[in-house]
């Protein structure tokens, strides 16, 4: 009969690399997002007003997208 001993050594699972490696590109790709809505805004915020007009934006519309968070 054959022994089913399992030393603790084998039992506890190291994580699997690939699942990291999937975890870190999207992290790193959601902070680049965060990234680049931080720089469009503040290119949005510095616009005077006929740079406005000219790319159809109203006031209203700057406003509220400059008060957003980074995230969204």
């Amino acid at each position: 009969m054959k022994s089913s001993f399992v030393p603790a050594s084998m039992v506890v699972c190291a994580p699997r690399p690939l699942a990291f490696r999937r975890i870190w590109r999207r992290v790193r790709t959601v902070v680049a997002c965060w990234r680049h809505n931080v720089r469009s805004r503040r290119q949005l915020a510095s616009l005077d007003q006929r740079l406005l007009s000219d790319t159809g934006i109203s006031q209203a519309q700057r406003q509220m997208e400059l008060t957003k968070p980074f995230w969204r």
